[in-house]
């Protein structure tokens, strides 16, 4: 079995590419990719501890995306097998970083304004290398006896529409998929049941106008996602020649209730053949 949707401590896992290679190894699984928010920065040490733990490793990405979706729906791309040494994806994910410690501070001060005390100094130590992402707050507000739990801290806080809450510029659709593809990597969009269509029809609507902008692949595989709607996601790609890719979105305790590799209770199972496929579409590209 294979996983190819990871987060580390570069953006916002809990664990290093070291610790999520040596848990990969552990679980006996045969391949990871690592897919931090909005940086590659981890990949290299990430490509290297592959090597050492026998466990083949993809280089990727996730990207935010600016598209208007409905029911405070989102939209992630992953780029996966992307060049980590890329320099224009390298620059874009710099400029997108910088913009994330901006609206660090917008979140900072909304929550000050509700005279809950956080400063971007104890969120700078909280992040360490990584990307400050919102779990980072909610550490802190957990930390301090604001909140009882993480989840908690989004419910009431930091979730989209709570009183902290700040959107986090991003590129658009063309321009993400231009990039992953500029940097020799795979289009996949990422758990694509969380759009939040109302049908599978309108999602499949926006999956095909994706395709038109260079869509390689869809995230068929995921923990949390109904079966039913993985098997639609399945007879599309069948369908329309996308690639199909798998992953368990695992963040070490930020989401301690997702598991490596199995996902959520066990829902997860990501076949070798998936990776096969990726590399398989890889390959016809060069």
């Amino acid at each position: 079995m294979i996983d190819l949707h990871t987060h580390s401590t570069y953006s916002d896992g809990t664990l290093t590419p070291e610790e999520l290679l040596r848990e990969a190894a552990r679980l006996g699984l045969s391949a990871l990719a690592l897919t931090d928010h909005d940086t590659i920065d981890g990949v290299a040490e990430f490509m290297e501890w592959g090597k050492r733990c026998g466990v083949v490793t993809v280089p990727g990405v996730e990207i935010s995306v600016d598209s208007k979706l409905p029911n405070n729906g989102h939209m992630h791309l992953l780029g996966l097998f992307i060049d980590p040494f890329s320099t224009h994806l390298k620059e874009t994910l710099r400029y997108l970083l910088a913009q994330r410690n901006l609206r660090a501070e917008k979140i900072i001060h909304k929550l000050n304004s509700l005279n809950v005390p956080v400063t971007m100094e104890e969120l700078l130590a909280e992040a360490g290398e990584g990307a400050i992402g919102r779990p980072h707050v909610a550490k802190i507000l957990l930390r301090r006896g604001v909140v009882g739990s993480l989840q908690e801290a989004f419910d009431v806080y930091l979730a989209r529409g709570k009183p902290a809450y700040i959107d986090k510029e991003t590129l658009g659709e063309a321009a993400a998929l231009k990039l992953i593809r500029d940097a020799g990597g795979l289009s996949i969009l990422a758990h694509p049941h969380l759009m939040r269509y109302d049908t599978f029809a309108e999602a499949r609507d926006k999956i095909l106008e994706l395709k038109k902008l260079g869509l390689d692949g869809l995230e068929a595989y995921y923990s949390g996602m109904p079966r039913e709607y993985t098997e639609k996601l399945l007879a599309l790609a069948e369908e329309e020649g996308f690639v199909i890719s798998g992953g368990s979105d695992f963040h070490g305790l930020n989401k301690d209730s997702v598991r490596m590799g199995s996902g959520k209770d066990n829902d997860l199972q990501v076949p070798d053949e998936v990776l096969a496929g990726l590399e398989e579409r890889r390959k016809a590209r060069h």
